[in-house]
């Protein structure tokens, strides 16, 4: 139990730079007392004293303005900044390492009592206000950018951005890395990129049925360096 505490607090210490000390860790940290309470309420859940369980998780909501369902199966070293508004369902499962921000929700998609919620593998990060739908899988040492909506299973080495969630399979391997990913404001503009590759391709369709480039102004608005200019927005 005490190694469990100390692996906790310590990723605390390890995951956010506003922690400044093992007492503050303990005492100003939702997202430690909900996974504090979680792990009391699943031993629970367990030995089938499931309305104790739902009750103290009930409590534990109140207090820390996150919900974890006595339910969820939940690994070592899992960190939840900031908290509020965090819901995990009761067929979920997280595994190692994985870090949440605000507003995440691990939600179910079937009204069967089968597996209907997540399986978050080792390493994950999740931004704020994401939700992942349903029984599916993100892979390892994937990243799930602030709000996107992930209802399809992803595989490892992944950032999921958008509504719905468009998956991105990095370049770069992530997969022996022991170090949080917690870059999730670094996102790839899918639609931005696609749009901006359409319209060159029409300008080039332009020049070779013309053999000049068009006078007149594009159909389509572009962004310069990501930024956009102009009064009329429309596509």
């Amino acid at each position: 139990m005490f190694k469990t505490i100390r692996e906790d607090v310590q990723s605390v210490l390890d995951r956010d730079p506003a922690a400044r000390n093992i007492f503050e860790v303990m005492l100003c940290y939702p997202g430690l007392h909900a996974v504090w309470t979680h792990r009391i309420t699943h031993r629970l859940w367990k030995a089938d004293f499931k309305l104790l369980a739902r009750w103290i998780s009930q409590i534990a909501r109140s207090l820390t303005g996150i919900e974890i369902h006595p339910g969820a199966t939940i690994g070592r070293n899992f960190f939840i900044d900031h908290g509020m508004g965090v819901v995990i369902g009761e067929t979920a499962e997280i595994g190692e390492n994985v870090t949440l921000y605000h507003g995440v929700t691990l939600g179910g998609t079937s009204l069967q009592k089968v597996k209907r919620h997540p399986t978050i593998e080792d390493h994950v990060v999740i931004g704020a206000g994401a939700k992942v739908l349903g029984d599916i899988i993100i892979g390892a040492h994937s990243r799930i950018g602030a709000n996107a909506v992930v209802v399809k299973p992803c595989p490892p080495n992944s950032v999921i951005i958008g509504v719905p969630g468009q998956i991105v399979v990095r370049s770069k391997d992530k997969l022996t890395s022991n170090i949080p990913d917690l870059e999730h404001g670094l996102l790839p503009d899918t639609i931005g990129e696609t749009l901006s590759a359409l319209v060159a391709h029409v300008e080039k369709l332009e020049k070779r049925l013309d053999g000049h480039a068009s006078p007149l102004v594009p159909a389509m608005h572009t962004s310069d360096h990501g930024v956009w200019h102009g009064g009329d927005f429309a596509i």
